[in-house]
């Protein structure tokens, strides 16, 4: 068996643990060697309890190193050891949304310098060597410009870490380059039950949210439900942006959402494994046709 090593880059703390928290745990526990570089620490948050109020951006501007103990929490609680900021912890600044005045400061992510940023994340890549990358595909997920950068910045390092020709260390190609994902099927069914519950958070249209593909879309279920209580773990770490009522989350829009165990992800580098059956539609799984990987490994030798 290969020594399995996963990088997964996110753009601001408390995107692992939603996007990718089960799936980190998972193979932490399974043996696999689990590297998260973080790209900022997301400064530019909406802070959710009243009594922290005061960290945010417009008056102390402190929610930063307070989200770095945050992230900290939450990765021990996925059993990740080895956590890095890209660059430097504040190496780059949290750009905030989309046409935000933040996104214009020379220190944000989004102005960052494309090729010095994949520089940063290339030294960890050749120091890792990781046979599987996780990121954002080139919407960000659901538009972010952090999350778009993060794409960015991921794609060329991947470039340039398998150039012998580009700095220090040995070159290293990445054999599978995922996107995360969420399966529409799966948030319209979570959007139903959610809507039944009376837990208090909003319910929201899928179709009026930005973000969500097409089920044929998905090449990747990683079915890791006996990980979920670590991933809501890891939620409540991040205090500041996540209000967890179990199964249920929200950030400060108070759209409520799914913790869920089983997720989601689309190949967009590399050999597509072995088609397998997946979790049943009950437990997060899409159900048929098993067309699917169940591993983000799979292939590799």
């Amino acid at each position: 068996m290969i020594d399995r090593r996963l990088l997964l880059v996110h753009a601001h703390p408390d995107d692992e643990s939603i996007g990718t928290g089960a799936t980190m745990a998972r193979y932490v526990a399974e043996g696999a060697h689990v590297t998260l570089v973080t790209c900022t620490l997301g400064e530019e948050g909406e802070i959710i309890p009243g009594e922290l109020a005061h960290l945010a951006a417009d008056r102390d501007d402190t929610l930063g190193r307070h989200r770095i103990g945050e992230l900290a929490a939450a990765c021990t609680a996925l059993g990740v050891e080895d956590h890095r900021f890209l660059g430097a912890p504040g190496r780059w600044r949290d750009s905030g949304m989309m046409g935000a005045a933040s996104n214009d400061r020379p220190d944000a992510f989004w102005q960052a310098d494309l090729d010095e940023a994949a520089g940063e994340l290339v030294k960890v890549i050749r120091e890792v060597r990781p046979q599987v990358l996780v990121t954002y595909d080139d919407n960000g997920h659901y538009g972010h410009p952090d999350h778009i950068q993060a794409h960015r910045v991921s794609r060329r390092a991947a470039e340039l870490a398998a150039d012998s020709g580009f700095g220090e260390g040995e070159p290293w190609v990445i054999a599978k380059f995922y996107h995360t994902a969420s399966a529409r099927s799966v948030m319209r069914r979570t959007n139903e039950a959610l809507a039944e519950t009376g837990v208090g958070f909003i319910v929201e249209s899928v179709d009026e949210m930005p973000f969500g593909s097409p089920d044929e879309a998905i090449t990747t279920e990683i079915d890791a439900r006996p990980w979920v209580g670590h991933k809501v773990e890891a939620m409540r770490a991040h205090a500041t942006q996540i209000t967890v009522k179990e199964p249920w989350f929200a950030l400060s829009n108070n759209i409520g959402q799914e913790v869920l165990g089983v997720e989601h992800f689309i190949l967009a580098g590399g050999v597509l494994g072995p088609s397998v059956p997946g979790p049943p539609m009950e437990a997060g799984g899409l159900g048929e046709p098993h067309d699917r990987e169940n591993d983000l490994f799979a292939g590799i030798h």
